[in-house]
């Protein structure tokens, strides 16, 4: 989608936007004002450049649902420091409605391996500003990091059914929302992931939801937008991502609905999913509207991680499988082998929004594990690893989507891990190797691992480098949201297998 055609989609219900955001503005006493009630978000660090972004708002708070935003100026000031002396600043911008207010700055010729810190000067004009919190991140060390490194991957972040209950028969059941005196807050989990002390976070997708079925569904780019802000208006998110810089996905239902594709005539289009997107988080270059959200990071001296895009390239689901169908597309698909076999990181974790192992349901037809879906794919992929021997060399799968925790091998030898969904209020048991209605009724897959109890939580990945290369340990952790781990799996890469 070129950059013209991003901007007509943005813009389409510019004037929607004029009456929700004058509405909002003339009732709060706030009105006026300017203040970025999200906090702030840093995200893509690599091992010379991040990301930050802010939004300016005309409320300190989520008021009636959503979080207006508001005309102002901003700029970022970082530094190697929190007195930041000496600091950089970045121009000043001036967000507008199209921007959706957001402020956005990549951070370039930065040290690997270095704490920063940054906070955004902002106001109603040049002359009338004040200064955010301090927040940090890290760069990636590189390739020659002998430093641990930890991130956090989650899924499955329903504020719909985590505010307002589960939808049964039809409606919303509000004795199965989060019942706790701290709602207000937010996700409980965010809480235990900021405990753990992660140097990341990954959100893998289901970020939001456009598609609730009932009076909260968003088909619009007003609607959609509201819902990434009542996201990040949560406290615990702004408390979170103060300190924990992030990378994100899309799945399904934060591109347009469930198990959604490209195709079709229903609202939200594959085009507006596409653009909000790449709008409301930290992913790209707002300069570049060519740039791809599929895109590898090395963290360490044992650590690549690959972050692949699941529904901007795939084929209709409907379509027949077979070696023409395609959930990657071709130049991703060619760009991840490339890639996987230039590394010489002692493990190779590919993070994917959707499962390639499983088991999954039957019935579905939207990802790698399913039989009428996208498994000609799948197996091609992994049959083209174990040519290549990756399996034995450190390689994983990580998957979001999947609304339980699991660890598995496929028949092949290749492990994954899902992280499950970050609320109880989105959790259920999983299918096991060997159900009738999973996509492994005969039982090939091999399962160390799956929640016995229907719980929130997320998966925490920890590498620690040897003394040696190639000696690093790789440690996965399932945690419940509230922290109690569940299940740990430790990973050190056989020194008897190479290339």
């Amino acid at each position: 989608m070129n950059q013209l055609n991003i901007t007509f989609v943005l813009r389409q219900s510019a004037c929607c936007f004029v009456v929700l955001f004058c509405a909002f503005s003339t009732s709060s006493s706030l009105a006026g004002s300017v203040f970025r009630a999200q906090g702030e978000m840093a995200g893509e660090v690599s091992t010379n450049s991040a990301i930050v972004q802010t939004r300016l708002t005309s409320v300190d708070r989520n008021v009636d649902g959503d979080v207006p935003g508001a005309v102002g100026v901003a700029r970022f000031e970082y530094a190697t420091n929190n007195r930041f002396e000496p600091s950089h600043l970045t121009p000043w911008t001036t967000p507008q409605r199209d921007d959706d207010y957001i402020v956005r700055t990549v951070l370039r010729g930065l040290k690997p391996g270095t704490s920063y810190y940054y906070r955004v000067h902002y106001g109603s004009s040049i002359d009338d500003t004040e200064q955010g919190d301090t927040c940090r991140f890290r760069t990636l060390q590189g390739a020659m990091g002998t430093k641990a490194v930890s991130l956090v991957v989650v899924t499955g972040m329903n504020y719909v059914s985590f505010h307002h209950g589960k939808r049964k028969h039809k409606q919303r059941d509000p004795t199965t929302a989060y019942q706790g005196d701290d709602r207000a807050l937010g996700y409980p989990a965010l809480t235990s992931i900021l405990e753990r002390n992660p140097d990341f976070f990954v959100g893998t997708g289901d970020n939001v939801y456009y598609d609730s079925r009932d009076e909260f569904e968003a088909t619009t780019i007003v609607g959609m937008r509201r819902k990434w802000h009542e996201q990040f208006v949560q406290p615990r998110f702004i408390r979170l991502f103060r300190d924990v810089p992030t990378y994100w996905e899309k799945d399904d239902h934060d591109h347009r609905y469930n198990d959604c594709d490209r195709s079709g005539s229903r609202e939200p289009s594959s085009e507006l999913g596409i653009a909000t997107f790449r709008e409301q988080v930290p992913i790209v270059d707002p300069a570049d509207p060519t740039a791809k959200t599929y895109r590898t990071f090395r963290m360490n001296r044992d650590l690549q991680i690959w972050l692949v895009e699941g529904r901007d390239y795939r084929s209709p689901n409907r379509m027949p499988d077979g070696p023409d169908k395609t959930l990657w597309g071709a130049e991703q698909l060619a760009w991840l082998k490339t890639t996987l076999l230039e590394s010489d990181a002692t493990f190779k974790l590919l993070i994917s929004p959707t499962p390639l192992v499983g088991p999954d349901d039957a019935y579905k037809i939207d990802n790698h594990t399913n039989h009428q879906g996208f498994r000609n794919e799948g197996r091609a992929f992994f049959k083209w690893l174990v040519k290549h021997s990756l399996h034995q060399q450190g390689f994983y799968t990580v998957c979001g989507d999947r609304h339980w925790q699991y660890h598995s091998r496929d028949p092949l030898g290749i492990e994954e891990f899902s992280c499950g969904a970050i609320v109880d209020q989105n959790a259920r048991l999983g299918r096991k190797p060997g159900d009738p209605q999973s996509t492994d009724p005969d039982a090939d897959i091999q399962q160390f691992y799956t929640q016995a109890e229907a719980s929130g939580g997320f998966l925490q990945i920890t590498v620690e480098p040897g003394e040696d290369p190639g000696l690093g340990q790789a440690r996965f952790t399932f945690l419940d949201d509230l922290g109690n781990v569940l299940h740990e799996t430790q990973k050190v890469r056989p020194v008897n297998k190479q290339r």
